[in-house]
């Protein structure tokens, strides 16, 4: 074989002697070793070939093997890839169909949510706790009257966030950086964190006695317990003063809870109206920046309302049309100036005349809630009195019909007993029975100003 190495060649003589190079005996050993040699070499050939052998039948198994392998693995992706876009398909099908019923779902709580039985039941709940909300602040006064500024906070703290949020969901949250929620800010600031700084108490007093309490006057707050947005409105511009009055004229011991009274015995006019005329400007000029320059683009779209543009577009109301007068250039510095004179007109009772009486202060406070109990019942009447007449209307035109299909010329009694008596009329007549709907408190009541404003 190839693989083994040559064996020692013989020089034999070809004569015909027999004989070669070497002697007998040398010749003799070399034919010995020779032949050893080869026996060796023969036992190497033949474990090299059975080995040899057996590595390339194992070799050819392996490789079968893995052909073989390999061939089932891709029958198996073959027949996998159907089944993983079938999966796919699947669900893709399954995620549409509970996106499906999640849309359905939450149609039906909506539809649930704004039906009349859960708007008389959220009204209902609204109307207990108005209610209880007075009546508690009345029981405070009388007999603890070092928790009016605890209640205070506390219902701020339910009825502030609520009403960013609900003013969130219709836009209407550039409202809320409004004067009064300002001001009340800084009322929470002083009563919990800086109660020992004067020109923050006189700031809060003059601002919460003048802007605050009369914007119940100015935007027609109404008391309408089963409206929380009503309720939430008057609670801004009404308890401040009311906390304010409190702390200044029935508080016991007020030095030691709010060490700013000590250092202010008294107003002097001057100080107080350019501490609070200060405040006044700080805000203003954040306003400024941040709504009416930052927000320029979204008011302008009407993608926003601000209480400056609400004004703006109230024709009806006597800064509407005033401002409709100015050039559209000098409209935004004519209403914040008119702003700020307002803001000292309605501080100088508070000046001169609430803060060292406590008989004046309390009729103060009697007059503001007055007004709003006056709207409140004006907005009950006329909202739920246009109903009923809507609803006096539709029946009278029903007994008309009924009486012409008869052939009479008017109803009778007894044309309105037998529609008294259908369903018909139990369906629809009996407004005391079911709240107005949200289109007629929007477009009927007195307060829609209160309603957007605040």
């Amino acid at each position: 074989m190839a693989s083994r190495p040559p064996s020692p060649t013989l020089r034999m003589d070809t004569s015909g002697n027999g004989n070669g190079y070497f002697s007998a005996p040398f010749e003799r050993f070399i034919r010995d070793e020779a032949s050893d040699w080869t026996g060796a070499f023969t036992l190497l050939d033949t474990m090299e070939t059975y080995f040899d052998s057996r590595l390339d039948l194992l070799q050819r198994q392996i490789q079968k093997h893995g052909d073989r392998l390999k061939m089932r693995a891709e029958e198996a992706l073959k027949k996998r890839a159907p089944a993983s876009d079938l999966l796919a398909e699947n669900f893709d099908r399954e995620i549409k169909n509970f996106k499906v019923k999640v849309s359905a779902r939450m149609a039906t709580l909506v539809t649930s949510w704004h039906s009349a039985k859960v708007v008389r039941t959220r009204e209902k709940i609204s109307f207990f706790f108005g209610v209880m909300s007075l009546l508690t602040s009345a029981l405070i006064f009388g007999l603890a009257p070092q928790w009016v500024h605890i209640s205070y906070t506390l219902q701020g703290l339910y009825l502030l966030p609520m009403r960013a949020y609900k003013y969130k969901k219709r836009s209407w949250h550039y409202f809320l950086f409004d004067l009064c929620y300002y001001v009340t800010i800084l009322n929470f600031i002083y009563i919990w964190l800086l109660p020992s700084s004067p020109a923050l108490f006189v700031a809060c007093y003059c601002l919460s006695h003048g802007s605050l309490a009369s914007a119940v006057i100015t935007w027609r707050n109404s008391l309408v317990f089963h409206d929380s947005d009503k309720v939430t409105s008057l609670f801004v511009h009404i308890y401040g003063p009311f906390t304010f009055t409190v702390i200044r004229h029935f508080y016991p011991d007020a030095e030691a809870r709010f060490p700013a009274l000590s250092k202010v015995p008294y107003l002097s006019p001057v100080s107080a109206i350019l501490l609070s005329s200060a405040i006044y400007v700080v805000w203003q000029l954040l306003y400024w920046k941040f709504v009416l320059v930052d927000r320029r683009t979204k008011i302008a779209s009407g993608q926003r309302t601000t209480s400056f543009s609400f004004l703006l577009n109230d024709k009806r109301g006597a800064i509407g049309r005033t401002l409709s007068k100015v050039p559209p250039q000098h409209r935004e510095a004519f209403f914040m100036g008119g702003q700020l004179v307002y803001s000292i007109l309605t501080e100088l009772p508070a000046v001169y005349l609430l803060y060292d009486s406590p008989m004046w202060s309390g009729t103060f406070l009697i007059l503001i809630f007055a007004v709003s109990v006056w709207n409140g019942g004006g907005f009950y009447i006329e909202v739920f009195g246009r109903k009923f007449e809507r609803e006096l209307e539709a029946l009278r035109k029903e007994l008309a019909e009924a009486s012409s299909r008869s052939g009479r010329s008017s109803p009778t009694l007894t044309d309105a007993e037998s529609l008294v008596g259908s369903p018909v009329f139990h369906s629809k007549s009996l407004p005391s029975l079911s709240p107005p709907s949200p289109d007629d408190i929007l477009l009927e009541s007195p307060s829609l100003t209160s309603a957007k404003k605040d």
